[in-house]
């Protein structure tokens, strides 16, 4: 199958697939569950482009093992968090209510549906790698691999850092900075970025590679200027107030470096 009718197929499911997600989540009323929904589909997207990409098989089988296993662990952590919380929403939702009141329903919807798309359009890495018919891995392939395992590892520290925390009793009202937390504010969505650039790397070894640099630079982008850091900092200030600003003017927001003394 040819690259073009892989993306039309998957962006015509993802958008049916997401207009369905809309419906449970307003009967739910949690629209927090779009983003679980938004992990899991990477893996889907993966296999559905290594099932029928005309690439090299062992190419096609490396990239969609790679999108796999990060979607599935990234869904499955994001699954035990909204739900562990549900009925409650998360608090970026809540925001979105009260800014989108006069016209909640439908923003929301389009919300959902840009959700389907940028799936396929930051999925241009695993399309590419299988549509590349080279029949040997290259250097860049490997290095993208080896850095993916690297993120990855980094990503689920960082998330066990985090659930270990907020299960101490002690640690209620407090702000996390140990472990990962001490260097960086935002540790998870750090690692969670270098995943991408790792998907950009192994694309690069395959024709029109570059064009997956999409990728990484709209994540980094989402994170540093959207719906990542700004957002889930301002819900911190609501909830930790003075601890977190504190945290703020010590702990880099997202590199991890070295901490400044207060």
């Amino acid at each position: 199958m040819s690259a073009l009718a892989l993306v039309v197929l998957a962006l015509a499911a993802l958008c049916s697939a997401f207009a369905a997600l809309y419906a449970v989540a307003r009967r739910m009323n949690n629209y927090g569950i779009v983003d679980i929904a938004w992990s899991y589909a990477f893996g889907a997207m993966a296999a559905f482009y290594a099932l029928l990409g005309p690439g090299w098989p062992i190419r096609r089988a490396l990239i969609a093992a790679l999108a796999i296993v990060w979607s599935a662990r990234l869904g499955t952590h994001l699954f035990i968090r909204v739900m562990g919380h549900h009925p409650v929403e998360d608090g970026r939702y809540g925001q979105l209510r009260k800014d989108w009141a006069a016209n909640f329903a439908p923003k929301m919807f389009g919300f959902f549906q840009m959700q389907a798309a940028s799936v396929v359009l930051l999925g241009v890495a695993f399309l590419l790698a299988c549509v590349n018919p080279a029949p040997a891995l290259h250097p860049l392939e490997i290095a993208g691999a080896a850095l993916w395992l690297v993120a990855i590892s980094g990503e689920a520290l960082a998330d066990l850092q985090l659930a270990a925390f907020k299960r101490d009793p002690a640690s209620r009202g407090r702000v996390c900075d140990a472990g990962l937390w001490r260097y960086s504010r935002h540790p998870n969505y750090f690692f969670e970025w270098l995943i991408w650039v790792a998907y950009f790397v192994f694309a690069l070894a395959s024709p029109w590679g570059w064009l997956a640099i999409v990728g990484p630079g709209s994540i980094l982008y989402l994170l540093l200027r959207v719906t990542g850091i700004p957002m889930t900092e301002e819900q911190s200030l609501r909830s930790r107030g003075d601890a977190y600003r504190r945290y703020q003017q010590t702990t880099s927001a997202f590199v991890p470096w070295s901490p400044k003394k207060n």
